[in-house]
C-alpha cells in the first residue's frame, strides 16, 4: 500500500488505543516497538485530563510500555504552553488533584479570575459548581477547555466526558471556549514542530473519528481509525470525516507500514 510510503512520523493517541483503563490492547507493545525498529519518529498525544504528564508517563510504564515523558504531548501540558503568553494570570481550576501539580506555579482563585481551565473532575460535577463558574464567566473570565470530548471508553463502558459540561457553559455565558487538545489544529502542530516533521511525513492512529482523525487531518495529517476504545460504526458512518485506514486494532499498524520510515512497501 503507497499512501503511507511518504510518513516517518507515528503520533499514537493513548487511552482506548494502547489501553482501556488499566488492560493493555493486545499486540500494543509488540507494535510500539516494532514501529520504532523501522526507524519511526513516535509520539504519543492525548486528551487525557486526569493525570499529570508523570503520571502519565509512570502509568505507561506500569503497563510494560517503553515511553519517555518527553514523547508524550498532552491537553493539560498545552494548556501550560498557551497560559505563558499572558502576564501572570489568575486561574481557577476545574482539575483533577493530580493534574492541578503542573498548574501549581500559577496564581489561582474560585472568586475573582482570568481564566477558567477545565478539565475532568469526574463526579464532582454539580449545578452549584456550574453555576459559579457561569458567574465568574459572566464577570469577564476566559474559559479554557483542555478537551471537548463527548464520551470515552472505560472497562466498564462509555462515560459521559467534559464536553456537555464546556457546551452548557459556552451557551449559557455566550463565550466560545479556547479548545486546547485535539481537534485544536494548534494541538497538533505543536506535536509536528515536536518531532520535526512536515504534516504530510505524519500519521495519527487513534480510536476517535472527529477528534483524533478530524483533528488530524484538519493539520494536514493522515489517519488511521482502530477499531478499539470508544470506536463504533454508526458514529463513523455517520461522520463526514473519511479516515485514510481502518484497521482492527493497534496490532495491525506494522502490516500497513514501510520496513523502514519514508520508504516504499
Amino acid at each position: 500500500m503507497q499512501k503511507f510510503s511518504h510518513i516517518r512520523g507515528i503520533l499514537f493517541d493513548l487511552d482506548g488505543v494502547l489501553y482501556i483503563g488499566n488492560q493493555v490492547i493486545d499486540g500494543a507493545r509488540e507494535t510500539i516497538q516494532k514501529i520504532r525498529q523501522r526507524g519511526f519518529i513516535c509520539r504519543f498525544i492525548t486528551n487525557t485530563s486526569t493525570l499529570s504528564r508523570h503520571s502519565l508517563q509512570q502509568k505507561l510504564t506500569h503497563l510494560g510500555f517503553d515511553i519517555s515523558e518527553s514523547e508524550i504531548l498532552s491537553a493539560p501540558q498545552a494548556t501550560l504552553v498557551y497560559l505563558q503568553q499572558f502576564n501572570d494570570p489568575v486561574c481557577r481550576l476545574l482539575l483533577a488533584d493530580d493534574v492541578k501539580q503542573d498548574f501549581q506555579h500559577l496564581k489561582q482563585s474560585d472568586q475573582q479570575a482570568d481564566f477558567i481551565i477545565i478539565g475532568d473532575i469526574g463526579e464532582k460535577w454539580s449545578y452549584s459548581l456550574l453555576n459559579s463558574a457561569f458567574n465568574q464567566l459572566m464577570d469577564g473570565a476566559k474559559l479554557i477547555a483542555i478537551h471537548k470530548n463527548r464520551y470515552w471508553q472505560t472497562e466498564t463502558g462509555l462515560k459521559m466526558d467534559i464536553g456537555g459540561f464546556v457546551t452548557a457553559l459556552e451557551y449559557a455565558s455566550d463565550q466560545q471556549a479556547m479548545l486546547i487538545g485535539k481537534p485544536a489544529t494548534a494541538f497538533f502542530h505543536a506535536a509536528l514542530h515536536d518531532m520535526k516533521l512536515a504534516p504530510e511525513q505524519v500519521a495519527i492512529i487513534g480510536d476517535d473519528i472527529e477528534s483524533d482523525i478530524g483533528g488530524g487531518k484538519n493539520a494536514g495529517i493522515s489517519g488511521i481509525l482502530v477499531k478499539t476504545g470508544k470506536y463504533r460504526a454508526p458514529a463513523v458512518k455517520k461522520s463526514k470525516i473519511k479516515s485514510d485506514l481502518i484497521i482492527p486494532s493497534i496490532a495491525n499498524l506494522p502490516d500497513h507500514l514501510p520496513l523502514k520510515a519514508g520508504e516504499d512497501i
